[in-house]
Parts: C-alpha cells; structure tokens; sequence
C-alpha cells in the first residue's frame, strides 16, 4: 500500500482487483469509461486507489450486479460529479432503478408463463406416454 499526501492508506491496483474480485484490467477499463477515478501516480507509481474510491468500486459493483449498464453508472457519474452531492444523484439512482424493477417484474412474468408452458407440455407428454404403455 502507498500512501496519499492527507495520510489515507492507497491501495494498489493489484491488491484492489484480488480483494473485490475483479481483474486489474476491469479497474482500467471502468477508468476509461469514466465511472471511477485512481489517485495521481507519483513517479511512475502503479495506480492507486483511496478509501473513498475503493467503496465507490463496492458501490459499482452492486449496481452491477443489479444489471445496470456502464452508460447507466457515467450517467449516475456525471450527476453526481456535477452536484458533488449524493442528494442530486439520488432522484437519477431511483429512476434507474425503478426501471430495472420493472424489467426484472417482466423477466419474472415471462418465466412464470414459460414454467406454466412447460408444466402442461409435460402433462400432456406423460399422459400420452402413460396411454400408450399404460404406466405413467
């Protein structure tokens, strides 16, 4: 670990990918996008991320496992980043997520009628099998 110039432990790249469970080059890419930021590298240093980023990337990841999208997260990003408040990116945060509540109720739906196809073609398949060989 480094540390930063206000005394926060820095953690390196590498440690940060093993600790979350991402790859080093996820981290990178997520960088590129805009969705998070490392501390400025002195002298050639390996990137370096401060506790506030490192729960930013915590933060990242279970938007991620809810399904939002990369351009979902720099939109969040850029709220957030131009009222540097939490209050001005919540209101945004909810619409996304109202919106995936309403795509994971469709899922759920399509899934029930598909176990309910499946459930009457089996019926139909094992009253069939069991007429023509009388068991069932």
């Amino acid at each position: 670990m480094l540390m930063s110039e206000e005394n926060d432990q820095i953690i390196a790249i590498g440690d940060l990918a093993k600790s979350v469970g991402l790859t080093t080059r996820t981290l990178r890419y997520w960088e590129e996008v805009g969705i998070i930021e490392s501390e400025e590298r002195i002298d050639g240093a390996n990137r370096g991320y401060s506790p506030y980023y490192v729960r930013r990337i915590k933060f990242i990841l279970k938007l991620k496992d809810m399904g939002l999208t990369i351009k979902e997260m720099q939109d969040l990003y850029v709220a957030y980043g131009e009222a540097k408040e939490t209050n001005q990116m919540i209101p945004k945060l909810l619409a996304v997520l109202d919106k995936h509540t309403y795509m994971v109720d469709e899922k759920i739906a399509k899934l029930h009628s598909l176990r309910k196809d499946i459930v009457e073609y089996r019926q139909k398949m094992a009253e069939k099998h069991s007429s023509t060989t009388g068991n069932l």
